[in-house]
């Protein structure tokens, strides 16, 4: 197996892997947990990557069957650690926090299949072909569950405006 383009894969997707779990309803550190795991997934199965037609869908599979599975046990069987990352940059941390925080709830009030279609287009940045793929499903579905979720977040309560925010 070359492990250089494996390497570069994980280098190039890690972030959208991580920012897709926590649009998911993961908090950060399971999130990460969830990205390793899937990588772990698809480093065993490298080959079977390389060859799928579309390899981001490939990979975004294989993300929300780890997420689907990790919440069917409803725990992942380890333990938190004592020792925590370097601090942050606080610049505008406790917005940037209450943001994510007000996205988070936002996206927990939309039921779970509208919940996956905005996260895989909006937060891994995938097509509408790439996301049907992805949850087994046509792409008109994909253009109405994100139609009928956008409209629920235009208008949660917990979101800023973004008319008053321009």
């Amino acid at each position: 197996m070359d492990d250089a383009e494996y390497d570069a894969y994980v280098l190039a997707r890690w972030p959208a892997l991580v920012r897709s779990a926590v649009g998911l309803g993961c908090d950060p550190e399971e999130a990460r947990d969830l990205a390793q795991t899937t990588l772990l997934r698809c480093y065993v199965a490298w080959r079977k990557v390389q060859r799928a037609r579309d390899r981001d869908a490939y990979v975004y599979r294989i993300l929300l069957n780890c997420y689907r599975d990790s919440h069917r046990r409803q725990w992942w069987s380890e333990a938190p650690t004592a020792d925590l990352p370097d601090a942050p940059d606080r610049r505008d941390a406790i917005v940037d926090a209450d943001l994510a925080d007000a996205v988070r709830r936002a996206l927990a009030d939309l039921d779970q299949d509208q919940r996956a279609v905005v996260v895989l287009r909006y937060f891994a940045h995938l097509s509408e072909a790439q996301t049907a793929t992805v949850l087994g499903i046509a792409p008109g579905t994909v253009k109405s569950r994100l139609s009928r979720a956008l409209v629920k977040l235009a208008v949660h309560p917990q979101l800023p405006d973004p008319v008053e925010g321009a």
